[in-house]
């Protein structure tokens, strides 16, 4: 009887390679079409999950909500008018107006705390009478802060004598360490992104009277918030977008300069 013939012998194998090659090109072209995904079918994906979860991606990274996508610059500057005449509200209520003075231009509100609302001299401590203070002021912020760009917290000092400058580290580190415990204090009320909180410690260098007398210096000593609002119709973005895309081109230009 004669044996029976093994079939395709040792060529079998080339079949198994070949569907496993197969396969793999398969998942390599799926992993592509994964990470080249449309923006649009990604938004969509995104927002049958959850709705209100959905974002639109901008220069550098930024990311805004549909809130603010939806908002428009008339309902912004309204918000930043109802800001205005709460906090005008509130300081007239407090018995605080001449320790705490409020003005606004255009598209901005800026507030102008005396030193003693937040701190004993020479001090970065904040007052239990200041923490009431910012307890009020973070709840009205709160009420329009999908209207705001940017709270920036300001911190300067006086001189202490009229004609002699300050010593350079103390007078700076005063100025900036007063204006960082306030947006620490602001940050922790959770009111708006960190992201939008600023401090910055302008030392004696900006003053707004003369030091010559214990009047004029109480003036220069003083905290200040600018609450800045959103600017929809601006091409270069909120003040997020605009860091990163300062950021992103400045880096181009590097790397360009090195090639």
């Amino acid at each position: 009887m004669k044996k029976k013939k093994s079939g395709g012998g040792g060529a079998n194998w080339m079949d198994t390679y070949g569907d496993m090659v197969t396969l793999l090109l398969c998942f390599f072209v799926m992993l592509y079409s994964m990470s080249t995904m449309d923006k649009e079918k990604w938004v969509a994906l995104v927002e049958s999950f959850n709705p209100d979860a959905v974002t639109e991606s901008q220069p550098g990274g930024h990311e805004v909500s549909n809130n603010e996508a939806q908002m428009t610059q008339e309902q912004v500057d309204q918000t930043m008018e109802q800001l205005y005449e709460s906090l005008a509200q509130y300081i007239t209520q407090s018995g605080l107006s001449e320790k705490i003075s409020l003005s606004k231009g255009s598209g901005y509100v800026f507030i102008s705390f005396d030193d003693t609302v937040f701190f004993d001299g020479d001090s970065y401590v904040l007052l239990d009478e200041g923490k009431t203070v910012l307890d009020n002021i973070a709840q009205v912020l709160a009420s329009g802060s999908d209207s705001v760009n940017e709270i920036r917290v300001l911190g300067h000092t006086a001189q202490a004598q009229a004609q002699v400058p300050n010593q350079v580290e103390k007078d700076r580190f005063l100025a900036s360490n007063r204006a960082t415990v306030v947006t620490i204090y602001l940050q922790e009320k959770n009111i708006i992104d960190p992201a939008r909180l600023v401090s910055v410690g302008y030392g004696q260098w900006r003053p707004i009277s003369s030091n010559d007398t214990s009047d004029e210096r109480a003036h220069n000593r003083r905290v200040e918030l600018v609450i800045s609002g959103l600017e929809l119709d601006n091409n270069e973005g909120d003040s997020i977008t605009q860091y990163y895309t300062m950021r992103d081109e400045a880096g181009q230009q590097d790397t360009a300069a090195q090639s």
